[in-house]
C-alpha cells in the first residue's frame, strides 16, 4: 500500500541517496585535499613576509592619502568653502567645472584609497591562507597528520574502487553478492596463500569498517550543515532550520541504512532487506 514501509522507505531514499551522492562528491574532493600532504603547497617564512611587508606598505599608503584627504577638507573648511558652496543645479555644474588652486582632487584620491582598501582585504586574505598553509605543513609532519595522511590516500582508493564497481553494476545491470572487506581477504589471502579465517575477521573488519563510514559521515554532514546553517540563520528563521536540520538528518540516516547493506556480509545483509523491504 501507499502508507507501507517500504512504499514511504523508497520515496525518502531518493531524496536521501541524492543528498548523500552530494555530500559525498564534496567530502570525496575536499577530505583528500585536506589531509593529504601531496595537495600541500610548500610554504616558507620568506613568503610569509613578503606578502606581510607587502599588507603593511598598502596600509601605509591607504593612511598616508586619507590624511591628505582630511587635510584637503579642514583646508577647504578655513577658507569657508564647506559653508559658502554654492547649492542648485548651476551651483553643482559650477562647483565640477571650475576649482580652486592648490585644492586637491579629492574623488580621485577617494577612488584610489577604494581601490587600495580592496586591494589590502585581498592581501589579508592571501595572508591568511598562507598562515593556515603553513600551519597544516607542520601538522602533516607530526604522528597524527602522518595517520590522516594514509587514511587519505586509503579511502581515496577505496572511493576510486567503489565508482568504479557502482558504474560496472549499473552498466551490466548486477547485484553485488560479496561486500568489499570480504572480497579483499579472499584476494589477498589466494594471493599469498596462508591460513586465515576468511568468514571470522571479514564480519568484523566490515562491522568497524561499516561504523567508520558511519561515524565520518554523519560528522561531515553536521560540520557542513553547520556552517551553511550559520551562513543563513537569522532570529527568525531558527525554527525553519531546525525543522529543515532535522528533516535532513532523518532523511540522511536512512539511505544510511539503506546503502550500507552493500558494504556488509549476506547473512546480515538479508536481515536489513526483511525489514525495509525488496527496494
Amino acid at each position: 500500500g501507499i502508507l507501507s514501509i517500504e512504499q514511504l522507505i523508497s520515496r525518502v531514499g531518493v531524496i536521501g541517496v541524492t543528498l548523500m551522492a552530494l555530500l559525498s562528491g564534496f567530502g570525496a574532493v575536499n577530505c583528500p585535499y585536506t589531509y593529504m600532504s601531496y595537495f600541500l603547497r610548500n610554504v616558507t617564512d620568506a613568503d610569509i613576509l613578503a606578502l606581510e611587508r607587502r599588507l603593511l606598505q598598502t596600509m601605509d599608503m591607504i593612511v598616508s592619502k586619507k590624511k591628505r584627504i582630511a587635510v584637503a577638507h579642514r583646508t577647504m573648511f578655513q577658507r569657508g568653502e564647506v559653508h559658502n558652496r554654492p547649492t542648485g543645479f548651476w551651483g553643482m555644474i559650477k562647483s565640477v567645472t571650475t576649482s580652486v588652486p592648490g585644492s586637491e582632487n579629492l574623488s580621485l584620491i577617494q577612488q584610489e584609497v577604494d581601490a587600495l582598501e580592496e586591494l589590502s582585504r585581498q592581501l589579508f586574505l592571501e595572508t591568511a591562507d598562507l598562515h593556515a598553509t603553513k600551519e597544516r605543513v607542520e601538522y602533516s609532519k607530526t604522528f597524527q597528520g602522518k595517520y590522516f595522511n594514509f587514511l587519505g590516500y586509503f579511502f581515496s582508493i577505496y572511493c576510486v574502487w567503489k565508482i568504479f564497481m557502482a558504474t560496472i553494476n549499473i552498466v551490466f545491470d548486477r547485484v553485488g553478492k560479496t561486500d568489499p572487506v570480504t572480497r579483499g581477504i579472499e584476494i589477498t589471502v589466494n594471493y599469498l596463500g596462508i591460513q586465515f579465517d576468511v568468514k571470522f575477521w571479514s564480519q568484523h573488519i566490515s562491522f568497524i569498517l561499516v561504523g567508520i563510514i558511519i561515524v565520518t559521515s554523519i560528522r561531515g554532514l553536521l560540520i557542513t550543515l553547520t556552517k551553511f546553517f550559520y551562513a543563513i540563520s537569522s532570529s527568525k528563521s531558527s525554527n525553519v532550520i531546525v525543522l529543515l536540520l532535522a528533516q535532513i538528518m532523518g532523511m540522511y540516516f536512512v539511505s544510511s541504512v539503506l546503502l550500507i547493506r552493500m558494504s556488509m556480509p549476506p547473512e546480515y545483509r538479508t536481515i536489513i532487506t526483511e525489514v525495509l523491504g525488496e527496494l
